[in-house]
């Protein structure tokens, strides 16, 4: 069988290293939502490994996948964090892993089809969207130097542009032209650049590195538990789930497996609601299955689950590098904005290619009322509330796109 391309019997330096290049691709996409959101790199870095860890656990260590941090939850983690502050974020966050589980029920007895039909396309597609467009303004105020609601100057524009220039052009120079390894990680690259163009002007804070300890303790942050920030955050979980479906059976296309039968789909959601349930309990972003990691697999054609489990002790390892968190936290804003440019962008194409793919007739009203209405609510931020429960942007996204398309009629009306 071609999973079994690295046999179990390979020697564990091989998979170690192995397993370090996984890490490598996926920790570009890993570390850049807490950076963007405030939490903390190392907390993101010890839940995408412990994450890893438990989805093993539960799926028998068959599936190849590595489990890192989630971009559908930046948005509403940032908004939950300026509404009810950190630790009802992280527990609203924990919470989240209940519609992963609800998820696997549905899937458990009922099949993998009752998914696609609560979700399929012209729900999924715009949710997509919004999740990308949502935050552009963002993005263009980081990557003009300034904070991320534009109401503080943290550089001066000609500067920060000059940053962001340079990380974004990175980042789409090694998406097109680079080869091999380097293709995978253009954020990675992108980041590097405007890291090293900013330290050689003298926009990064060395002396907190230099006071940072090697070793130290990630800051676990204690939850808890409001029901509005709850009802809020769960919603958010209709995207990554879609993702992870579709993730699983392409990952299982390149292993010549079906996952979605053997260990079973069901599992699968299962281990990925538990690798949430766990990031959020200790004060990191929710995980993700990534499909930088499967491209990974399919460039090396290496099937073997192990590699996984060295890529997730490295993860955890790292997660305690004192020194390694000051470094990610020194990374000038405008840095981050002419990533994040980008990567907003791609996500919202993302959601337009969930609409092609699959053919969606925009011609057809019901269609076309699904997706005009997501897109236009979403991006416009609009938003109600009763009392403290408050229902804006994606969450409301995912909940109305989910209602239309069970409420209006399949075809259109004659006459």
């Amino acid at each position: 069988m071609r999973e079994n391309a690295i046999a179990p019997a390979a020697p564990a330096w091989r998979q170690a290293v192995a397993g370090a290049q996984i890490l490598f691709v996926a920790f570009g996409a890993l570390v850049l939502v807490p950076l963007l959101t405030g939490l903390n790199p190392s907390m993101a870095l010890l839940g995408a490994g412990v994450g890893t860890l438990l989805f093993q656990a539960l799926t028998r260590r068959q599936v190849p996948i590595f489990l890192g941090s989630s971009f559908a939850f930046i948005a509403p983690i940032i908004y939950s964090m300026q509404t009810w502050g950190l630790p009802a974020t992280m527990g609203a966050l924990a919470c989240v892993s209940l519609a992963y589980f609800a998820f696997a029920g549905l899937v458990k007895r009922y099949g993998a089809q009752v998914v696609h039909r609560l979700m399929p396309p012209v729900v999924i597609g715009p949710i997509i969207m919004v999740i990308g467009l949502a935050l552009a303004g963002v993005a263009v105020n980081m990557a003009m130097g300034l904070s991320g609601d534009g109401k503080l100057t943290l550089m001066p524009r000609e500067q920060a542009l000059l940053l962001a220039v340079v990380s974004l052009g990175t980042t789409m120079a090694a998406a097109i032209f680079a080869r091999g390894i380097l293709r995978l990680v253009p954020i990675l690259l992108g980041v590097a650049a405007g890291y090293v163009l900013a330290a050689l002007m003298g926009d990064v804070d060395f002396s907190r590195i230099a006071n940072a300890p090697w070793i130290a303790m990630p800051h676990f942050v204690t939850p808890s538990f409001e029901l509005a920030a709850i009802l809020f955050m769960l919603p958010v979980a209709l995207a990554p789930a879609i993702e992870h479906v579709g993730n699983v059976i392409a990952v299982g296309g390149v292993t010549g497996r079906d996952y979605t039968r053997e260990p079973g789909l069901h599992r699968t959601l299962a281990g990925d609601g538990l690798g949430v349930l766990f990031a959020g309990m200790v004060g990191g972003p929710p995980v993700t299955t990534y499909a930088e990691v499967t491209g990974a697999v399919t460039l090396t054609r290496n099937f073997n689950p192990v590699i996984m489990t060295w890529a997730a002790v490295f993860a955890v390892a790292m997660a305690f590098v004192g020194k390694f968190n000051a470094v990610l936290q020194s990374i000038p804003a405008p840095v981050m904005g002419g990533i994040m440019i980008l990567l907003f962008g791609s996500i919202a194409a993302i959601g337009l290619k969930t609409l092609i793919a699959a053919r969606t007739d925009l011609e057809e009203p019901r269609n076309l009322v699904i997706v005009s209405t997501v897109l236009v609510l979403g991006i416009g931020g609009f938003g109600f509330s009763i009392g403290s429960f408050v229902l804006q942007g994606v969450s409301l996204c995912g909940v109305f796109a989910v209602l239309l398309n069970l409420v209006l009629p399949e075809k259109r009306a004659n006459g």
